[in-house]
């Protein structure tokens, strides 16, 4: 990411270093990439900025981002690894100038030549807010992609704000007038995605008394928001793709086709390249849904808008005197000390019970996946039900597959088989878990 030193209000764009890529063994040595850019990917998947033809590199292999005066390089959950002096590695920096393994190739990642990222004017876009450069720079980009017409994904851990980036680009597009439809793939049962997408017949199914107007059909004219697109079943990616392709799909239990007008965007807080990696999640949809790529940044990446935000969530509930009455000095260090693992909506609760109670709430209990203490029971309630229900699940899904891999030394058909597991499925969760198999 870029630093996060803060630029002048009359500075147009952020000067930086960009990155380049150079295979330097392998079948693809001499190929370069980069030079434009502070970010870029490798992989034989032809969307790659350096797409290469090395069997045994992955699809989508590994990214590189701009890490201070480092690079950043996080692994896709390839099939052979990321290896930096001979270790392997998921998630690193390493100084410009070092040499990257992948399958049979080898790689020499440096820094470029200096390149300036365009900034937003202002601090605030829709309903996003921020002053530093890494969040300037995210509203130049949505700023630019509500401007075009192509499907774009957003990633980013929960809580980041992915559904504002969705509303700020749908605000400020030419199709601003119409619906704005939300559909979270990721609160539905399975046997009800298909219903809430594309809509059904009366009588298609138990229950359906009349016929109902699906998400695709109510935001013609419109954009659709996909949120946790990552969580579609394999049986719905063809349908979902079908759609993107043909603009036409059929209502659950009918015949007749009907068109719509729709911009799909999309978000997850999955690594849906990972995910395509190990074959879970469809290529092709991929491609339909990630024709531009806008990263949510957590909150621990731009605390320097700790304050920005603060204010802001004030002003939304009603506070109309200065900041200073509710968060004196050394209350708002706190906050700009404090890791966020619930990140933007966690700032939120904290503002907001501040000022219900007169008092801020401990900062000390950890509410991310993972973290210790995530599943105590004060933790989980000062999350959304979905939210809760996700870190349970989650944690429930990593414990339960690593046992499973460990019992049987990492071999994934015989883990399926004892867990009583469809295989794919089971790889699907080692990739999304980020787990090792055999």
């Amino acid at each position: 990411m870029p630093e996060s030193t803060q630029p002048s209000r009359d500075t147009p764009g952020l000067p930086i270093r960009s990155l380049e890529v150079e295979v330097i063994a392998g079948p693809d040595a001499g190929a370069r990439a980069g030079g434009a850019s502070d970010a870029l990917t490798v992989g034989t998947a032809d969307t790659n900025d350096l797409c290469l033809t090395d069997p045994t590199v992955s699809r989508y292999h590994l990214e590189l981002r701009r890490a201070g005066d480092g690079l950043y390089v996080v692994d896709h959950g390839s099939t052979n690894g990321t290896r930096f002096e001979g270790a392997r590695l998921e998630r690193a920096t390493v100084p410009a100038g070092s040499t990257l393994t992948l399958g049979h190739s080898v790689i020499r990642v440096s820094d470029g030549a200096r390149i300036t990222l365009p900034l937003h004017e202002g601090d605030e876009l829709g309903g996003l807010y921020g002053r530093t450069p890494v969040m300037r720079h995210l509203m130049a980009r949505v700023a630019k992609a509500a401007r075009a017409s192509s499907p774009v994904l957003i990633v980013g851990e929960s809580g980041t704000g992915k559904e504002l980036i969705a509303r700020a680009i749908h605000e400020g597009s030419e199709r601003a007038a119409g619906p704005f439809v939300t559909v979270d793939c990721g609160a539905l049962s399975p046997a009800l995605v298909a219903s809430e997408l594309f809509g059904h017949e009366k009588g298609a199914f138990t229950g359906a008394d009349r016929r109902h107007a699906g998400a695709f059909e109510r935001a013609d004219g419109g954009t659709l928001f996909l949120d946790e697109v990552g969580e579609l079943g394999a049986d719905l990616q063809p349908a979902l793709l079908g759609v993107l392709e043909r603009g036409r799909f059929r209502r659950v239990g009918g015949r007749e086709e009907v068109r719509a007008d729709v911009r799909v965007v999309a978000a997850t807080h999955r690594d849906l390249r990972a995910e395509v990696n190990a074959g879970t999640f469809r290529l092709d949809l991929y491609y339909r849904i990630a024709v531009v790529v806008l990263s949510s940044p957590p909150l621990r990446e731009r605390v320097e808008d700790v304050p920005v935000l603060v204010e802001h969530f004030l002003r939304e509930a009603g506070h109309a005197g200065p900041l200073e009455e509710v968060f004196g000095p050394d209350a708002l260090a706190e906050l700009c000390r404090h890791r966020w693992p619930g990140n933007v909506r966690e700032l939120r609760n904290v503002v907001e019970a501040t000022l219900a109670m007169g008092e801020a709430p401990a900062l000390d209990a950890p509410l991310a996946p993972g973290d210790p203490g995530a599943l105590a029971p004060d933790a989980l309630a000062s999350l959304p039900y979905k939210e809760a229900r996700r870190v349970l699940l989650d944690d429930f899904e990593r414990r339960y597959v690593a046992r499973l891999l460990e019992r049987h030394d990492g071999n994934v058909s015989a883990a399926a088989r004892a867990g009583s597991m469809d295989r794919t499925y089971l790889i699907k969760l080692i990739g999304r878990h980020g787990l090792k198999s055999r």
